[in-house]
């Protein structure tokens, strides 16, 4: 059996479309996870025409279609940048830099999968050379914003026994920061360089990117003695690419077009709590 998933911005969500594409496709009953915002019901088998309608229906609603076995998941596997966080933590420092507009449109193209992630990443900290150490608190106090629906995703899978692993391309300046706020078990990431107080222009090797994060997913699984199918993963970058096709449940998240384009469940209205959502959890088993 297969789930069919809507979800919207909260009060948008119409009674009417849930029950149209249910009647149309021969779907059974619709199941509301909250109202105007989430809806399921399920499906025998995909309908010929699901990407059509996806596509049709991409300015109004995220239309997902799963398997429904095995879907509450033991793990989730998080990228950072624009995913746990509204910002990439190095276009902010690069602001303070004063270089800001420079390192942005290389990390676009990098998260794009336009160029190779190594080398964008070395190319963007050497421009960082000589940056006080203390840019790091004024960056995660001034400019660091939390991607809402963060806190419950973590808190209502650790309910239920789940693990929370935060694995990113950026560093661990600001993972193991946000790793606290939101209750991860555990985070990887990137080390910046310092020396003197100030920031050498240089990161730590070996890099953590898109092979590094299938490792996490590969070693924390195992650790865990639970399967790669009992993860959710969630990214919007090309060097997510990796956990998001092998793990259980891979969802792009406000991702890159390229990004998208490879991920089978793709959310752009609904914020963390979709993930949530995508499980089968209601609003109102939350924590």
């Amino acid at each position: 059996m297969l789930i069919v998933s809507l979800i919207a911005k909260p009060g948008t969500l119409d009674t009417a479309l849930v029950d149209n594409l249910r009647n149309a496709w021969g779907g059974g009953v619709a199941i509301w996870l909250s109202e105007g915002e989430a809806a399921e019901f399920p499906l025998a088998q995909a309908p010929e025409n699901f990407e059509e309608v996806r596509a049709s229906l991409i300015d109004q609603v995220d239309l997902n279609i799963f398997p429904e076995a095995g879907r509450k998941k033991r793990m989730v596997l998080a990228d950072m940048d624009s995913t746990m966080i509204q910002q990439e933590c190095i276009d902010e420092l690069a602001e303070e830099a004063g270089v800001g507009a420079h390192v942005k449109d290389i990390t676009a193209r990098a998260m794009n999968g336009e160029l190779d992630f190594d080398g964008a990443l070395i190319e963007r900290v050497a421009l960082l050379e000589d940056l006080p150490e203390s840019v790091i608190d004024t960056v995660v106090a001034n400019r660091i914003t939390l991607m809402p629906g963060g806190k419950p995703l973590l808190a209502t899978m650790k309910q239920d026994g789940g693990y929370a692993a935060l694995v990113s391309g950026g560093f661990t300046a600001f993972t193991s920061r946000v790793s606290q706020m939101l209750g991860f078990d555990e985070n990887r990431a990137n080390t910046l360089l310092v020396a003197d107080g100030k920031l050498t222009g240089e990161v730590g090797r070996p890099i953590l990117g898109r092979e590094a994060k299938v490792e996490a997913l590969e070693q924390i699984t195992a650790k865990l003695g639970i399967s790669e199918a009992d993860v959710v993963a969630v990214g919007d970058g090309a060097n997510d690419l990796g956990m998001l096709t092998r793990a259980g449940m891979g969802v792009a998240l406000h991702a890159k077009p390229s990004v998208q384009a490879q991920c089978n469940l793709r959310v752009n209205h609904g914020d963390l709590t979709a993930l949530l959502y995508l499980q089968g959890y209601a609003k109102a088993d939350f924590i």
